[in-house]
């Protein structure tokens, strides 16, 4: 079992029955002590029963666990949707021993079948049984649903003297678009936090993170980020410097799961960073980049490892940002491609076939128009990708 822990929390996966592959699909995660809490949710209008019910239980900023599911996103569902959320939340207190308000549930999966409640019932006795301090990559396993392996990370800091830890677990291979939160993120600290910190401190990370992310262009009806922090460790944020040191390990957190992420988009090969540099705002950075990481022709390209610059150029030229094309330049890697309005010939095409046959590289775009710069990462997009999509819920 994976060593990684974090003080005061026991979490487990386990095999409930709502995946027809078998595999572990319910989740839990538990505090022996209240936790302060606060969650980001999806941005689209239509929203999961599971989102709905967590966004008015967050409001207190209290939580002390978190069961979810993956199999099924019980989303439009209508009301026996609710009643099915509320009721998964009540088995879980009931399971516990502990307030019916301070559990939250999330789920992930096919949108508009009901929740089989009673395979989660039957479920709970073995999964609060198997409940352990470095569960974290059962967990992990059980939120999965196209991804192809679990996503844990964990990092430590230091507050005055004392140490802390902050844990994170994410799932998401598709439906992934920047617009908060692309996807399912439970994360957990030991730190001593008020709900107000932590909701600043994540809101800051997820857009440095996943905010930052395509795969395929879709923001998903489930998407779900919650933090759970217990204080257990001693270590508390009580000033601006403190404040500081734990966004730092947060973001580091969040970054590398956001990484993870598009490395395993369905049918990915290749995880790229798209960065603009040289733009007159950020704003103009950040629409140059999401245009380029989002183009279905820049993306297919690169699972070609077609060295096609111009459609790199026509991306950022529909972005909506004004510019001189004549003073772009655009690099793969440390290769200058484009530059003075044109490619710089096939000699300089081949070392960049070089750079696109890499699993990571970075496309760099540089405006020349200011001081302004951004990162977002993407992918690839492969036959694979439709092929999963094509028949995902059989």
């Amino acid at each position: 079992m994976n060593t990684i822990q974090c003080i005061g929390f026991q979490v487990a996966g386990v095999a409930a029955g709502l995946k027809k592959n078998g595999r572990n699909d319910l989740g839990l995660i538990f505090s022996r002590v209240p936790t302060t809490a606060a969650g980001v949710f999806t941005q689209n209008r239509v929203q999961a029963a599971p989102v709905v019910l967590d966004r008015e239980r967050i409001k207190t900023g209290v939580c002390q666990a978190v069961l979810v599911n993956s199999g099924n996103a019980n989303c439009c569902t209508g009301e026996q949707g609710m009643r099915d959320a509320r009721e998964m939340a009540k088995l879980a207190a009931s399971a516990l021993d502990i307030p019916e308000e301070s559990v939250l549930v999330a789920s992930t999966g096919v949108i508009g079948q009901l929740l089989p409640v009673d395979k989660i019932q039957k479920s709970l006795p073995s999964l609060v049984q198997s409940l352990r301090p470095d569960g974290f990559m059962m967990l992990a396993e059980a939120i999965m649903t196209t991804d192809t392996v679990p996503k844990v990370v964990s990092r430590k800091g230091t507050l005055d003297g004392k140490v802390f830890t902050v844990t994170g677990t994410a799932k998401g291979a598709g439906m992934i678009a920047p617009n908060m939160a692309t996807m399912l993120c439970f994360v957990c600290t030991d730190v001593g936090a008020t709900a107000d910190q932590l909701h600043h401190s994540l809101s800051v990370s997820v857009q440095q993170s996943f905010n930052r992310i395509t795969i395929d262009g879709d923001t998903s009806t489930n998407d779900t980020a919650l933090i759970l922090a217990n204080g257990l460790s001693g270590a508390i944020i009580q000033s601006p410097a403190n404040l500081v040191v734990f966004q730092d390990i947060l973001n580091d957190v969040l970054v590398t799961l956001a990484k993870m992420l598009v490395k395993d988009g369905e049918g990915a090969t290749k995880l790229v960073e798209i960065r603009v540099r040289g733009a007159a705002t950020d704003r103009d950075a950040r629409k140059i980049a999401d245009t380029v990481a989002g183009s279905n022709l820049v993306k297919t390209a690169i699972f070609g490892e077609d060295a096609n610059w111009g459609r790199i150029l026509a991306a950022a030229g529909r972005a909506g940002v004004a510019f001189e094309p004549e003073r772009m330049d655009i690099f793969f890697n440390d290769v200058l491609m484009f530059s003075q309005g044109s490619g710089r010939g096939a000699a300089v095409e081949d070392e960049v076939t070089k750079v696109l046959k890499l699993s990571e590289f970075v496309i760099t775009i540089d405006l020349h128009s200011g001081e302004c710069q951004t990162s977002v990462w993407t992918c690839d997009f492969s036959v694979e990708y439709v092929r999963i999509n094509a028949d995902y819920r059989s």
